[in-house]
This record gives structure tokens, C-alpha cells and sequence, in this order.
């Protein structure tokens, strides 16, 4: 979501509904089957494959759809198909908006994207054409009220983080993508999984959004978007305050 302080600002609509935990899932199930296939498929081996796992704990999905996925992966082609594309265009405002998708399709997921932001006040862009405005980090996310401040920024810092950020609801980690990993492993011996540790996008500069019908434009695209069973993640560069947030939610 909006630059660096991603869990300032999400969860406006995240309903524990059963049709949207069984889309979570679905699409953690994707990534766990395809970080399996391309590497080991033993998570403390495989990079990509603990961060999926870790995601997937955090989403309280079942150990037995975990290791089924694994298994899944490791014993058929399932998978194997599957390619990773990057879409980048504008939202309302002219905010910068990311997104990465995990498809065995291409023909049927650029006309789905390219329709969700043609139908959202956006416009689908080119491949670079809003890119340049971000920044590739290394991502972890605690909740806050199990970690005091003052620990987990000694920590990360000695752990080799570039920022330690703490709000009321969550401590945020930020490193580089050659350091995530040492970053991510240290965290979690010392504290246990995190809500999410991922490679991500950070925005360079970031668009305040103070209007609240234009925030809701905005939010109303991102959340097209992350409703499309390809896209796994959606990245912009804007910034809503607090107090429209707060109408929102």
C-alpha cells in the first residue's frame, strides 16, 4: 500500500469473510507451490519459499494446506507454469501503482488488470513507466503491542536494518534486499515469525492524498486489484492521512 509505512495505512477492508480468507489462500497457496517448485523444497533452504510460509502462518492458514501445497508442488508439475509479471500504471490522482502477478495465463491477466484500472479512473502504463519511481527493500512487519519499541530498534539495527519505524499498531523493518534475509532470520530467533517479511517496493516520494473521495477512488482501485485471483501484490506511491483513513475504515 502507500510507501514505507504499509501497515499504517492497510486493513481499511480486509473483512474475515469466508470468501476472502478462501482468496487469501488461494493465492498463498500459488506462491508456496511455485517458490517450492523453482528451489528447494525445504523452507529453511529456500528463501522465498520461508517468507511464503511465513505469510501463510500469519494468515492462521492450516499447517496440513502448508506442507499440502509443498508436497503438491514437489510431486507433479503444478507450478512449473506458472510466470511472474510486473504491471505498472496510474491511479486516480495520478498516484504510481505497482503490481505483481503469478500467472499460467499472460492473455488472461493483462486484459484483467488493464480493465481494473480503466474502470478505476486509472490507466494502465508501460513497463517502466512508473518503476523508476520506487525502490526495491527488504520488508518485516511486528505487531507492536509483543515488542517494545526500544527492543526490537536495537535489534534490527545491530541485526543490519536501515530503519526501524514503530507506530501505535506495528514495528516496521526495513533493509536491503542483500541484507533480508541475515535481517529476517536474526528478527526471528530473537521474536519469533513476524505478520509479514518479504522482498517489496518501496515509493521514492510519496503523493498525500487529503481528498477523501479521491482516497476512496484510490482505495476502490487497489482493492480491484488485489481481488483479481493473479495479482499477488499491489504497491503505490501514495499517502492517505490519518484522518481520512479513520473515515474510511
Amino acid at each position: 500500500m502507500s510507501g514505507h509505512s504499509k501497515w499504517s495505512t492497510i486493513k481499511h477492508k480486509k473483512g474475515n469473510t469466508d470468501a476472502k480468507r478462501a482468496k487469501i489462500f488461494t493465492k498463498l497457496q500459488k506462491e508456496i507451490l511455485v517458490a517450492a517448485k523453482i528451489g528447494e523444497p525445504n523452507p529453511d533452504f529456500n528463501p522465498r519459499l520461508r517468507n511464503a510460509v511465513i505469510a501463510a502462518r500469519a494468515q492462521n492458514m492450516p499447517k496440513d494446506k502448508i506442507e499440502g501445497a509443498i508436497k503438491k508442488a514437489t510431486a507433479s508439475n503444478e507450478g512449473s507454469n506458472f510466470e511472474e509479471l510486473r504491471y505498472e500504471g496510474y491511479g486516480p490522482s495520478g498516484v504510481a501503482i505497482m503490481v505483481e502477478a503469478l500467472t499460467d495465463n499472460k492473455n488472461r491477466t493483462a486484459p484483467s488488470v488493464r480493465a481494473i484500472f480503466g474502470k478505476s479512473g486509472g490507466t494502465l502504463g508501460a513497463s517502466g513507466s512508473v518503476s523508476y519511481m520506487f525502490e526495491r527493500i527488504g520488508f518485516i512487519a511486528y505487531e507492536s503491542n509483543k515488542i517494545s519499541e526500544d527492543e526490537i530498534f536495537e535489534i534490527g539495527v545491530e541485526a543490519g536494518a536501515d530503519s526501524v519505524e514503530s507506530s501505535n499498531n506495528w514495528h516496521e523493518i526495513i533493509c536491503s534486499p542483500n541484507e533480508f534475509t541475515k535481517v529476517r532470520d536474526i528478527l526471528i530467533e530473537k521474536f519469533g515469525d513476524p505478520k509479514e517479511a518479504k522482498l517489496d517496493w518501496k515509493a521514492k516520494t510519496s503523493t498525500t492524498i487529503t481528498n477523501q473521495e479521491q482516497a476512496e477512488k484510490i482505495l476502490k482501485l487497489v482493492d480491484r486489484l488485489e481481488d483479481d485471483d493473479d495479482v499477488q501484490n499491489v504497491t503505490g506511491n501514495y499517502d492517505i492521512s490519518d484522518e481520512i483513513m479513520e473515515k474510511l475504515v
